[in-house]
């Protein structure tokens, strides 16, 4: 048997249920996913041991704009979703960073070619390329 088979089964049936209420209950969700009610019904049960087809947790979740079952699914095989938002943002700021790094660079060989042009190195000179 497969360790934490049960803790796994329960979570998904929690989620399985939170979605069916965030739907708007029962009578609603058996609408939105084209399964009868009491199908529906036996599903939002804790006692019962079904799940919803994958077909069904979609329909629910385009409606809801909750994603709990799929990520209870990912997270039983070990895995995550990954937030888009935050990651584009991270990157954002990677590149952004980046950007003002070589901006910076150019700025300073700019200075240092101006100065070294004529051979010698002033204090006004050094002092720019030190700014």
């Amino acid at each position: 048997m497969v360790p934490n088979a049960n803790a796994r089964h329960f979570l998904l049936k929690a989620k399985q249920r939170d979605l069916i209420a965030a739907a708007g209950g029962i009578e609603r969700a058996a609408s939105i996913c084209s399964y009868s009610k009491s199908t529906v019904g036996r599903r939002a049960n804790g006692e019962t041991p079904e799940i919803m087809p994958i077909d069904a947790v979609f329909a629910l979740e385009e409606e809801t704009g909750r994603f709990d079952m799929s990520e209870a699914i990912a997270a039983a095989r070990g895995r995550r979703f990954a937030d888009d938002e935050a990651e584009g943002l991270a990157n954002s700021t990677i590149l952004s960073a980046h950007a003002d790094a070589v901006v910076r660079m150019g700025e300073l060989m700019t200075e240092g070619a101006l100065a070294f042009a004529d051979g010698t190195l002033t204090p006004a000179e050094n002092k720019q390329i030190d700014r």
